[in-house]
């Protein structure tokens, strides 16, 4: 879907999905989440480009106050997913995932907007933010889980990948954004640029985010704790195959991908709500974005958007 700076096409969508996300966001009670104040000035302190982004989300939203509040994804309710990413070694840049998560949860949205400054093409989440994306100047980002189940004062990461889509041009520039933005629970974010510079960001709510150019990022981080976790997602077994790929021989980029489509990286696992919903290939220098399932592929131009949609069938969760 293409959305401009009126925002009218995002409206609809929020009509339609915002009742589920409504449900999930006031699940503890209102008085569990922010105040409409800490939100914007939350807002203010880490994403003030935002601001007024955000100040027009909620006024399509109807300006209620706890619409508002949940567009700022300030201290949401926790979540997880699984998901695998890494950068293939080849001549051109190009960025690989997996998004492994609950097809009931999914918003099933690829948004293309020209919000800001800079045009963004992503998959959507919360309505606000994206689970991974890419942006007219070629700088792609993915995140994965971190596998760390602490809680904390923070923003909740899809409205970060927003953010630095809008914000940043490089890999360089998403890494300072990136490190500093506070969030809520352990991700990692993997960035790749035209350049072929690369950076992977492991966030956490409790310690200050670190900064590598690890090809690499599954379900867990440096100096990771033993947890259930860690089993669940088979989180080591899958890094290893990934750096095993990237290591042990060369392989050209169509093979590279269809390995995503394979076990062990694709997961079935739809009763657990960690099945992989769909790989995503993003190619910085040529600025676009390769949906892929079995049997199906579908390219997308961040400069040359041409919606359309793509009918997929998951098994129920």
């Amino acid at each position: 879907m293409a959305d401009d700076a009126s925002g009218h096409a995002w409206q609809g969508v929020f009509g339609r999905l915002w009742p589920a996300y409504r449900q999930w966001y006031v699940r503890d009670g209102s008085l569990a989440r922010p105040s409409f104040l800490a939100c914007r000035r939350a807002l203010e302190l880490h994403m003030p480009e935002f601001v007024p982004r955000w100040a027009k989300l909620a006024e399509l939203a109807g300006g209620g106050d706890l619409a508002a509040r949940f567009l700022s994804l300030w201290c949401p309710p926790a979540y997880d997913s699984a998901c695998s990413q890494a950068i293939w070694p080849g001549h051109e840049p190009l960025l690989v995932r997996n998004y492994d998560y609950s097809s009931k949860l999914f918003d099933a949205l690829i948004l293309h907007t020209q919000w800001g400054t800079r045009r963004v093409l992503g998959t959507s989440d919360c309505l606000v933010g994206l689970v991974d994306g890419i942006n007219e100047d070629g700088l792609a980002l993915s995140l994965t889980f971190g596998g760390r189940r602490e809680v904390g004062v923070g923003f909740g990461v899809p409205i970060v990948l927003r953010y630095v889509l809008e914000t940043c041009s490089t890999v360089a520039e998403a890494a300072v954004a990136l490190a500093r933005i506070p969030t809520h629970m352990a991700y990692n974010v993997t960035a790749l640029d035209a350049s072929g510079a690369r950076v992977t960001v492991h966030l956490s709510p409790d310690r200050p985010a670190q900064v590598t150019t690890a090809a690499v990022a599954t379900n867990h981080q440096p100096g990771f704790e033993v947890s259930g976790h860690v089993y669940q997602t088979a989180t080591i077994e899958r890094e290893h195959y990934l750096l095993r790929r990237l290591t042990l021989h060369q392989e050209p980029q169509d093979k590279f991908i269809a390995a995503f489509l394979r076990p062990p990286l694709f997961s079935l696992a739809h009763e657990r709500s960690r099945a992989t919903l769909y790989t995503a290939a993003f190619r910085p220098r040529q600025k676009t974005l390769t949906y892929l399932w079995p049997n199906i592929q579908w390219t997308l131009d961040v400069n040359h958007f041409e919606p359309g949609s793509r009918h997929i069938y998951y098994p129920t969760d």
